[in-house]
């Protein structure tokens, strides 16, 4: 995906009340940034922020943390913060390699991955948020009956992704090659690569998956 530059989003980010700019500080300590224990749920690769910011607005019960990586990126959801009246969402600019410094064992409960980048090159492989190494990742903070749900109209990503879940140990609860059509697509939000993928007729493909087999069904 190429990117166009932003004049001045790494200042704009920097300066903005919401984007965490000392993520080590509040490990383990979100709640308190929050001023709740109400369930945190994260998405990483957010994008320009459509899917997280809806979310947020829809269930104030919860709370939200958007990570991107690419300034020029984030600085677009933040402009999408201008009409938003919660304060529930908080943004991180950060490769999501190294999200283990961000949250500490059991602290979140769910992670949403939305149409995240395929890295199409084999030898990269691991870098796809799909990955072994990064269901490995997850494991390390997420809660115990928290779920992963993942979004793409990248068919060989996917496909990669299932056989990447039973290998990590993880269990699939649910999944289709075809969320639009599915029992599935009831509450679902979409992202603006999805509403773009839609319009095309493209389908889109969904997984939600776990490690333990106790807690509840994700819808």
């Amino acid at each position: 995906m190429r990117l166009r530059n932003v004049k001045g989003s790494r200042e704009t980010i920097a300066a903005n009340e919401r984007v965490i700019q000392d993520v080590a500080a509040h490990k383990g300590r979100w709640h308190e940034l929050f001023g709740n224990d109400h369930p945190i749920f994260i998405e990483v690769g957010m994008g320009k922020g459509k899917f997280i910011v809806e979310m947020a607005r829809q269930n104030p019960q919860n709370n939200y943390i958007g990570i991107e990586k690419y300034s020029s990126v984030l600085v677009r959801a933040l402009e999408k913060m201008e009409a938003f009246e919660g304060n529930n969402l908080w943004f991180i600019r950060m490769d999501a390699e190294y999200i283990c410094d961000a949250f500490e064992k059991d602290e979140v409960s769910g992670i949403y991955l939305n149409f995240s980048d395929p890295w199409p090159k084999d030898r990269h492989a691991k870098r796809r948020l799909t990955s072994v190494q990064f269901w490995n990742r997850y494991d390390q903070f997420l809660k115990p009956d928290g779920r992963v749900i993942f979004k793409t109209d990248n068919r060989p990503l996917f496909d990669f992704s299932l056989e990447q879940v039973e290998a990590a140990g993880w269990t699939l609860e649910n999944y289709t090659f075809d969320l639009h059509h599915s029992e599935y697509v009831h509450g679902n939000i979409m992202t603006e690569y999805e509403e773009r993928f839609v319009a095309k007729g493209n389908p889109i493909c969904r997984l939600c998956a776990y490690r333990d087999k106790q807690g509840q069904i994700c819808g």
